[in-house]
């Protein structure tokens, strides 16, 4: 009778709970986002969950800035990160591009082994330009997305970047801009865009990762369940690559009950970093730490004075 009694009592536990997993999906059923003229609700806060905005490929961990080690072929911290440890580091991840290889031309692959080892001075993120398309999909930090009949506006937190996708006919876009500039229509349950009309000042990660202003992106969004989109986006550059590429992942939506973004205002955060070295007495000199001290001396790379600098990095020479 004890044996049974246990069983019974385990039995009620588990049927309780799949009754409450039951209740629950029908309530997530009942109050599921109604369509929008038809078509799937994207409305709402979401976010990547991955390692893309650090590099699109497979990577392994290493130093934001580094240094030869002490042993051959070993790798430490450079002094401007060392004093943040393991948080100098960035983190590994699995790539999000298909088949694992960026087409690179063989100017283009040299100019982005370069860029990498470069970061800190180019990456357009450290100096708050906006992030361009598709990065601005898998920073981060969170977007939100409100849709109507004829529009989709993507807002990110990051540097207050927008995004608006006309459903509807547009005139031709006269000028280019960081975000480019998103056409896009529905197949069936899917929003397919098409973005145009860039500038050459963004990159594609923190790994130097670029493109000309002839970049051509077209996405793909499918709504998977209320909670999870399926993201794809195919590069086209005939001035970079030897051949279109494709990255594709999850993007989740964010179900806190107050969702919503935040302030990233990285203008005012970027004026030391990018204007400090004009002031008649610098702020930011030495830092002084408990266990190292830092001297800072400001310099500006010959060609990239104030009134000379390329916003990228990526000079129209290159090639």
């Amino acid at each position: 009778m004890q044996r049974w009694g246990k069983h019974t009592g385990v039995f009620m536990k588990i049927a309780g709970m799949s009754f409450m997993a039951v209740s629950l999906l029908q309530a997530q059923t009942a109050t599921a986002p109604a369509r929008i003229a038809g078509k799937p609700n994207l409305n709402g806060i979401w976010q990547a969950n991955n390692t893309a905005n650090w590099d699109l490929l497979d990577h392994a961990a290493r130093p934001l800035i580094g240094q030869p080690g002490f042993l051959p072929g070993s790798t430490v911290s450079a002094a401007p990160v060392l004093a943040l440890g393991s948080m100098g580091w960035m983190p590994a991840g699995i790539g999000v591009v298909e088949g694992g290889v960026i087409p690179y031309q063989p100017w283009a692959a040299a100019r982005q082994k370069e860029n990498q080892e470069n970061w800190a001075d180019r990456d357009p993120e450290l100096k708050c330009f906006q992030p361009g398309i598709p990065r601005a999909m898998y920073m981060p930090f969170p977007f939100e997305i409100v849709q109507s009949a004829n529009k989709v506006q993507m807002i990110f937190e990051f540097a207050n970047a927008q995004r608006t996708i006309h459903l509807n006919k547009m005139d031709e876009y006269p000028n280019v801009g960081w975000m480019g500039y998103s056409t896009g229509k529905w197949e069936g349950d899917t929003l397919v865009t098409d973005v145009t009309a860039f500038n050459d000042g963004s990159w594609f990660d923190r790994s130097g990762n670029f493109h000309s202003d002839e970049l051509h992106v077209t996405e793909r969004i499918t709504l998977r369940n209320p909670d999870v989109m399926w993201y794809e986006a195919t590069v086209e550059d005939p001035q970079v690559f030897t051949k279109p590429w494709k990255i594709r992942m999850p993007l989740y939506r964010r179900l806190e009950p107050d969702a919503r973004l935040s302030d990233f205002r990285c203008v005012e955060m970027v004026e030391e970093t990018l204007y400090g070295h004009l002031r008649e007495k610098q702020l930011v000199k030495h830092w002084e730490g408990k266990t190292m001290s830092i001297d800072i001396t400001r310099k500006i790379p010959e060609g990239e004075e104030v009134h000379e600098r390329y916003i990228s990095g990526n000079k129209p020479d290159d090639k």
